[in-house]
This record gives C-alpha cells, sequence and structure tokens, in this order.
C-alpha cells in the first residue's frame, strides 16, 4: 500500500492501483484514481472534492503539480508545478512546467502544452497541436520545428515509469 498523505472527502477515499507509483509526499484526497504504471511524484496535489480527480495508465504527474476535478488520460506527462482546474487533458498529450489548465479547458491528443502557458476557461485545444504563450495560441505540431515523434517516444518507452522504479524510495 502506498504510504502518501490520502484523506476521504465526504466517504470516498482515493483509490490507487497496485502498479502505480504514487510519492508518499504526494497529498490525495477525496474521489481520485490513479491507474497502473502512472507516478505521482513528491509535492502533488489530486485534490477529488467537488469532481473527480482520473490519473491514466502511465501518465505521470511531475513534482508540485495540482490537479483540481480534472481527468488525465493514459500516457500523459503533466510537468512540475503545473496547475489543472476542472480539465481534460487527453492521451499522449505534454503538459508543460507551470503550465495553468483553466477550468473546462480540455487539451486534444498528442497535443503539446509548452511551459508556462495559460489555457483559458472552457478552451478546447485540437489534437496534435503546440499551444504556447499567455493565453495560449494555437499551432499545429507539424507547422512546428517541435520532433513530435521524439517526444511521444518518451511515453511509449515507459521511461518515465522506468525512473519510478528507480526511485523506489520515494515512493515505499
Amino acid at each position: 500500500m502506498v504510504d502518501s498523505r490520502q484523506y476521504a472527502f465526504e466517504g470516498t477515499t482515493p483509490t490507487i492501483d497496485d502498479d502505480a507509483s504514487v510519492s508518499r509526499e504526494a497529498t490525495l484526497v477525496g474521489d481520485v484514481h490513479v491507474d497502473a504504471d502512472a507516478s505521482v511524484w513528491p509535492g502533488v496535489v489530486l485534490r477529488g472534492d467537488i469532481g473527480s480527480v482520473r490519473v491514466g495508465r502511465q501518465a505521470h504527474i511531475g513534482d508540485n503539480a495540482t490537479i483540481h476535478a480534472s481527468t488525465i488520460a493514459d500516457r500523459v506527462m503533466v510537468g512540475h508545478g503545473a496547475v489543472l482546474n476542472e480539465a481534460t487533458v487527453d492521451e499522449q498529450a505534454l503538459i508543460g512546467f507551470n503550465a495553468t489548465i483553466n477550468t473546462g479547458a480540455t487539451i486534444g491528443s498528442s497535443s503539446v502544452v509548452a511551459a508556462g502557458t495559460v489555457i483559458p476557461d472552457e478552451y478546447d485545444i485540437p489534437p496534435e497541436s503546440f499551444v504556447r504563450g499567455v493565453p495560449g495560441k494555437i499551432t499545429p505540431l507539424e507547422e512546428t520545428t517541435i520532433d513530435a515523434e521524439e517526444i511521444f517516444e518518451m511515453f511509449s518507452s515507459g521511461e518515465y515509469t522506468n525512473l519510478a522504479e528507480r526511485h523506489e524510495e520515494l515512493f515505499e
């Protein structure tokens, strides 16, 4: 069993798959579910009080990220210090360091949200987009110099799942 700080909220307790890695320094509140091979790093807050938090298979939530009532699909990477509030992030998207995804926003599959970007309320990012700026501006990945294949290779390689296993002491 994971020794993270887990708290029930109105009778609902977080659930963590046995194959997930959740830091003992992470805080999980209420209706939170973490799927297999996901990693939740130190300082992360997952708060499922006004809505659930779902962290999909092989999703990785970086240090000090805050996720409130949001859905994180399979193979998503959320960077250090990111904030997501009542948002949806589709498969294989990457959310950069300190990005903010506001209420009701959706990030399409295989999209990249650059570090420090702010996504406004109710904003929908199409699949395979690159978004940057404050507020975020959308550019199709194919129109950028970003090597999307290289970015998404790190998801399929299990690099972060392996890294979590190598940091065993954080997740005991």
